[in-house]
């Protein structure tokens, strides 16, 4: 069965405003009820449970048909009667038809009561309707209500936010209204949607009403900072990012809405519910992800229109949403200079309804002419930095030659046994994971708990058993990180495997996937003695996935036996060349042992499919913190020049000729590199 997990979302607020602690959620300690320590949960850590067989939509089907039970066939869900609303249901199916309040999932099972909100899997739906289960008929399986804590929280603020229009300063109600680009937006689109202003914060408060009795079932507060010539907004949600399943202005929509425009922010549904009149939704946490748990209240739409943002990352991520919606009903607005965002559209003056009727069907066929790629093409030109990928923030020599990292990629990573492969790349995905990347982590060599201790430390950059005081503080920031991890250990069989990938694409959303390690799903594949097809049909696998889901899949793969005096190669990737060819990517961690001196470890990018730039740079490693990311201060300068085989040579762009510089420089070509630095060797 699967277990339905805790979501996460990259931020969280510790600021100063006009003087007063930011505590819990990022709020005034006046305003939060009790110690601002949260208690100690046992099972904080999210993981994936594996079902025994995956489900499919034909399968539900003749489920439903074997047991009487009439549904009909939507976009992304079953609709059937529903068990847990009485037996007053009517008889004839033509009356049914309007009853039939169960929405089923066609891709995880999971259902929902749109009547009473009762919500579970399909084993819980299944013992429902088979009489066998503790009080499913009587509403046990009612969606969880907040916490007694939340909802006294959530009721404090509310009741201490004001609307914009009551603020006693004028000149406070202009101010907030220019932080966050309302000048425009009218005191009645705010009335509408039943906006607040949280003073002591200064934060606007959107509320999360129950679409069954209107009650207050959570907030999202929106702080403005400024940042250079533009400004940043960060969101606070009570409950927490998992559990805030608001689809913002849910209740202003009427049985009859046939059509609707979903946005990523609460602000940009205001401006375009203003200027076309169209009924709009906001996302409850942006272009992080869409959970499958709001699916069912979009049913009813012939016709969605996403209108994200005026970025690459926004068209990606509305792309990737329109596949759980059926892409046949979905139109997504693309980015560009003259199609800002919903707010800035309107503060810009343009006429929203035109943009609009411009968008583009997300569905089309097979084959397609350069005409219709021609938009994307000119996108990627013109925002080269967006198309790069997300860079890191730990790795600048990185994102140097790699640039970015990119969905729809394959990265095989490798490295000698004991170098510190798996310490390496838990920090190189925690990089990515910080900055809203979602993870999900197969690790079937070490256990769940060993690697969230490493990357724990790593997150806070130093250890935790001699400040046991800190624990609470940096384990509630590492759990709303969208990290999430496979309950695999030992060998496994690929299918299971990518069963389990899928399954996280589609409910969380995950772009990230790290497999460490490819080893360990051998042993299970029955396609031969030959251990080399065994593992191309592996690596095939996880290309297709990454190429089909649009998801990039980073491949621990263990190199074959060197001699200690030799460097690794492509070619020193265990099995055949297919790895190596499939791949988009492949980093080697090299680790240099020396007769007189510890180990000199540094990362060599040996292909990049992206622009081609190889090369070498050296690697620090702090046994404290568990980290190989060189410090700020030892940063390098890097010049390419050709050296006599024409290869390209990064090398220092000062000093003495000759000389080789003390810090950290960058190398690429062939052989040892003669700038890493030595280091500590991981434990």
């Amino acid at each position: 069965m699967w277990v339905l997990l805790r979501g996460a979302y990259p931020l969280r607020i510790l600021l100063p405003l006009r003087g007063v602690w930011m505590g819990r959620r990022g709020l005034p300690r006046s305003l939060v009820p009790g110690s601002s320590r949260r208690r100690y949960r046992k099972e904080a850590l999210p993981a994936l449970e594996i079902p025994v067989l995956p489900l499919t939509t034909t399968e539900i089907r003749q489920y439903l048909r074997a047991h009487g039970i009439p549904f009909q066939d939507g976009y992304s869900c079953l609709r059937a009667p529903s068990p847990f609303v009485g037996s007053s249901e009517p008889k004839d199916q033509t009356s049914a038809a309007t009853s039939f309040s169960l929405f089923i999932d066609k891709t995880t099972g999971r259902f929902l009561c749109m009547t009473s909100l009762a919500e579970g899997s399909w084993e819980d739906f299944q013992a429902s309707v088979e009489g066998r289960g503790d009080g499913a008929r009587e509403g046990a399986l009612l969606t969880e209500a907040p916490e007694a804590k939340d909802i006294e929280e959530i009721r404090r603020i509310w009741d201490r936010a004001i609307p914009l229009w009551e603020l006693p300063d004028p000149e406070e109600a202009q101010l907030a209204r220019m932080m966050f680009g309302l000048t425009k937006v009218t005191d009645e689109t705010l009335r509408h949607f039943s906006v607040r202003y949280l003073r002591p914060a200064r934060s606007l408060v959107f509320p999360w009403f129950s679409p069954r009795d209107l009650g207050l079932r959570g907030l999202k507060l929106l702080g403005a900072e400024g940042q250079g010539d533009g400004v940043h907004y960060v969101e606070t949600t009570i409950p927490r990012p998992g559990a805030y399943h608001n689809l913002f202005g849910l209740p202003l929509i009427s049985r009859r809405d046939v059509e609707v425009v979903l946005t990523s922010r609460e602000l940009d549904s205001l401006a375009l519910n203003q200027s076309t009149g169209l009924p709009t939704l906001a996302l409850p946490r942006g272009t992080i992800c869409l959970p499958p748990a709001l699916l069912p209240y979009l049913e009813q739409f012939r016709r969605i229109v996403f209108w994200l943002g005026d970025d690459l990352r926004s068209w990606e991520a509305a792309k990737l949403f329109a596949r759980k919606l059926n892409p046949k009903r979905c139109s997504l607005v693309r980015p560009g200079d003259q199609q800002p965002r919903p707010l800035e559209a309107m503060n810009q003056g343009l006429n929203l309804s035109r943009i609009l009727r411009t968008a583009l069907p997300a569905w089309h066929k097979s084959i397609v002419s350069f005409q219709q790629l021609r938009e994307e093409v000119l996108g990627e030109i013109s925002n080269v930095e967006q198309a790069a990928g997300v860079p890191w923030s730990r790795f600048p020599d990185l994102n140097r030659l790699l640039k970015g990292h990119r969905k729809g990629e394959l990265t095989v990573f490798t490295g000698p046994t004991g170098s510190g492969k798996t310490t390496f790349i838990s920090e190189y995905a925690l990089d990515l994971c910080t900055q809203g990347v979602n993870t999900l982590w197969g690790s079937f060599e070490i256990s769940n708990v060993r690697l969230a201790r490493v990357m724990l430390t790593q997150f806070a950059m130093g250890r935790l058993e001699e400040q046991l005081d800190k624990y609470e503080e940096w384990a509630d920031r590492f759990e709303d990180l969208p990290l999430y991890f496979m309950t695999f250990h030992g060998q496994q069989s690929i299918r299971s495997v990518i069963d389990t990938m899928q399954h996280a694409v589609y409910v969380y959303d995950v772009c990230h996937v790290v497999i460490d390690n490819l080893q360990f799903m051998m042993g299970h594949e029955q396609l031969s003695t030959d251990r080399i097809a065994a593992q191309d049909y592996i690596v095939g696998a996880f290309r297709k996935f990454a190429t089909d889901n649009n998801c990039h899949v980073t491949l621990v793969i263990h190199p074959r036996k060197e001699d200690d005096d030799k460097e690794l190669q492509t070619a020193s990737i265990f099995g055949s060349a297919k790895a190596s060819q499939e791949a988009d990517n492949v980093l080697i961690l090299q680790d240099r042992k020396l007769v007189t001196g510890p180990g000199k470890r540094y990362l060599q990018v040996s292909k990049n499919r992206f622009d081609g730039d190889v090369g070498v740079f050296p690697l620090e490693f702090n046994k404290n913190s568990l980290t190989f990311s060189i410090p700020p201060k030892s940063k390098a300068r890097l010049k390419k020049i050709k050296d006599d085989n024409g290869l390209v040579v990064k090398k220092p762009s000062s000093g003495k000729k000759g000389a080789m510089p003390q810090n950290s420089e960058t190398y690429s070509g062939q052989g040892p590199n003669p700038y890493h630095s030595e280091t500590s060797k991981p434990s």
